[in-house]
């Protein structure tokens, strides 16, 4: 009776292990077959529509010649400025903060790599108040993509898009002489990408203040100053300027915190406590966004 009885159970559980693999293989994966096959075509179409945006607003900004020698020339001038304060700065008392001048001017190019990459890829933000106060907000709305979309992405910068490849060998070069473990890279990329997305919040955040007080101007110009103090690593501020920088605006997170990563300094306590760091404060510039929407009142009402 009890060999019968397993005999059953052996012969249920074999019938059940079938089923669910009937299940996976007729619903599962073709299901998500059908989601990725999905996203794929939708990222594809968002990125078509960024290209052209983009090719236009170069297309601007070549056309004044004259206006983009001096935007470029002002750039690059204020990164040499920027990188002789630095020298002078670190030369005179040997280290910043515990940190020598190769490690300093690190910081510094990190910071500027952030910046200048999300300037290259957000500059439509500044553009956002005339929007509002013309009514041409309005026709973004009823377009066939997403608004924020269209805000956030809608022009990329010529000039960044010039300098970014210098910024970008400048901060492998000074990088290498670091010598990072291949880990230590990996947490850089990585809280680099965590970097971004909090250099996106912010730009959120600043165009969610620009549907409600129309001030778009003034806002990117705190955010600026804020990141600003990212140039340098946030461990020669106090506290608590310093846990400010950390947890309520988090540009130690955003800036320093890659840096460190390439030093290995950073643990993977930090690393994740990062990951959810950022991850709360895009949720919550996004839900910003919906709130503002919800205030917006058209131009022409």
């Amino acid at each position: 009776m009890e060999d019968k009885d397993i005999s059953s159970k052996i012969k249920f559980q074999n019938n059940w292990n079938k089923l669910k693999l009937w299940l996976v293989g007729n619903f599962y994966f073709p299901i998500k077959i059908q989601i990725m096959a999905k996203f794929m075509k939708r990222l594809a179409y968002y990125l078509a529509i960024w290209f052209k945006m983009s090719r236009n607003s170069f297309l601007v900004i070549f056309s004044r010649k004259s206006v983009l020698f001096v935007f470029l020339a002002g750039k690059i001038i204020r990164f040499v400025f920027q990188v002789l304060l630095i020298f002078f700065l670190v030369n005179g008392s040997k280290t910043l903060a515990g940190y020598d001048s190769n490690q300093t001017l690190f910081f510094f190019l990190t910071f500027v790599a952030i910046d200048s990459t999300s300037q290259f890829l957000f500059r439509e933000v500044y553009r956002f108040r005339n929007y509002v106060v013309t009514g041409d907000f309005d026709l973004i709305l009823v377009k066939p993509f997403n608004s924020l979309f269209r805000i956030l992405l809608g022009g990329a910068d010529a000039v960044d898009l010039i300098t970014l490849p210098f910024f970008y060998l400048s901060l492998f070069y000074v990088g290498s002489l670091l010598s990072p473990s291949s880990l230590d890279v990996l947490l850089f990329i990585l809280l680099i990408v965590v970097g971004l997305l909090i250099s996106t919040a912010f730009h959120i955040f600043v165009i969610s203040f620009g549907i409600i007080t129309l001030e778009v101007d003034h806002v990117s110009m705190i955010y600026r100053d804020v990141t600003n103090m990212g140039r340098f690593p946030v461990d020669i501020y106090k506290e608590p300027v310093k846990s400010f920088l950390t947890f309520f605006i988090p540009v130690a997170i955003m800036v320093t915190l890659p840096a460190k990563a390439l030093m290995g300094r950073v643990s993977f306590i930090l690393v994740i406590i990062s990951l959810i760091i950022s991850a709360l404060f895009l949720f919550i510039s996004l839900k910003f966004w919906n709130f503002a929407l919800k205030k917006y009142t058209s131009a022409s009402s």
